[in-house]
């Protein structure tokens, strides 16, 4: 069998079609629906910056504004904010939440960060996780709160103050907070002012246990399928910094799932890299268009390889340290082409743009609407700047 071959210009044509990035997502269902699918493409959006996970999927849906995303979010319960990979904290689709549950509990977890006197042992652990979503069944809690149930349900070791955080030290079941989003036992609630809350999230169908859904093997022959959809082709080093799983457990994860005929073997810029299998099918055109994606969007962390998505001066001007999505993007034709930066006065909000290269009079056209468009999706009347973005990253 002939190995198909892939290039940088069919891949990111490939994967900005099904990130709705060639063309928004729109009509035919519900506003909670079409975010969801969107969110789904994207294997999940980064939320810790809500705006940013609310413009990420509004440029990706015709129509689609912030209060469409926080309906879904918080009133139709189509999506689900939780604990992702990598310690992030993404929206995610309420119907495929087991599958991540149950793909995030597998990944092997690297040693604690903590000494012995401070960590929790496994069975405690174990504890904390059933004791969570027992606490949070039909009700929203702060730390605070959640905090007394926890020590309640389990003993005072939980609330022991000995975890070194923030200048501060935070309650020993503090640990494993995340592990109970992964567990799908826990989710992000709406604010209560300032203050986050907790809930268990809800699931089609009833309270299922997500993480013990099905066998790892068939829970990974879904979860990487789906990696792969969104972002193929793709290494198992590529898979695992997107994961943050270790690398050598995931090149094994590949191994077995090439032997069971899951994933295929495709040359990628003269790379072995892996698709799902039977998915060789990709645009002969490169990618075209101007987009301007935000913070931490799951196209930029994830697609790879770095240095093609980031060529040239992209590379020192649009990452921090080498990390994606500390700065906005200007995309252009599928590549990071600038950065910008948004500052709001109530219902105005001023965008500043910074190409790296000339723009043509088509894209300063497009730049345009793109900027009109987050400013439909932020429910504000936007303003284009064209100069240097002065802000730091992640400012």
């Amino acid at each position: 069998m002939t190995t198909a071959r892939i290039t940088w210009d069919a891949a990111s044509a490939r994967r900005m079609e099904r990130q709705f990035l060639a063309r928004p997502a729109g009509g035919g269902t519900s506003a909670a629906e079409v975010v969801a699918e969107v969110v789904g493409a994207m294997a999940g959006a980064h939320a810790q910056v809500p705006s940013a996970a609310e413009v990420s999927v509004g440029v990706r849906a015709s129509g689609m504004t912030r209060a469409d995303v926080r309906a879904a979010l918080w009133e139709e319960r189509s999506l689900v904010k939780t604990y992702g990979p990598r310690g992030t904290v993404p929206l995610l689709p309420a119907r495929e939440l087991p599958l991540w549950s149950a793909a995030l509990s597998a990944v092997p977890a690297g040693p604690s960060p903590f000494p012995p006197e401070v960590r929790l042992t496994d069975e405690q652990a174990d504890q904390v996780v059933a004791a969570i979503g027992d606490a949070l069944d039909g009700r929203f809690l702060t730390v605070d709160e959640l905090t007394e149930e926890v020590v309640a349900r389990t003993g005072p070791w939980a609330g022991d103050r000995v975890m070194p955080a923030f200048q501060d030290l935070w309650p020993r079941w503090r640990q494993v907070l995340h592990r109970a989003g992964w567990a799908g036992t826990l989710c992000f609630g709406p604010n209560r002012g300032r203050r986050a809350t907790y809930t268990r999230p809800p699931y089609a169908g009833g309270r299922t246990d997500a993480g013990r859904r099905t066998d790892a093997a068939e829970v990974f022959r879904h979860f990487v399928g789906r990696y792969l959809h969104a972002y193929g082709p793709a290494t198992p080093q590529h898979f695992a910094r997107w994961l943050g799983a270790p690398p050598g457990w995931a090149a094994d994860l590949f191994r077995e799932l090439a032997a069971g005929g899951a994933v295929e073997a495709v040359d990628f810029e003269g790379t072995p890299a892996w698709v799902a299998a039977g998915d060789t099918e990709f645009p002969e055109g490169p990618a075209r268009g101007v987009r301007l994606l935000p913070y931490f969007d799951a196209y930029v962390v994830a697609a790879q390889p770095r240095e093609r998505l980031f060529p040239g001066k992209a590379y020192q001007r649009a990452l921090a340290g080498g990390q994606a999505g500390n700065h906005p993007v200007l995309l252009v034709d599928g590549v990071v082409a600038g950065v910008w930066h948004q500052r709001r006065r109530g219902r105005r909000t001023t965008v500043t743009v910074e190409p790296l290269d000339r723009l043509t009079a088509r894209q300063e056209k497009e730049l345009a609407g793109q900027v009109e468009r987050v400013g439909e999706v932020l429910e504000a009347t936007a303003e284009l700047v064209v100069g240097e973005v002065t802000v730091g990253p992640h400012a």
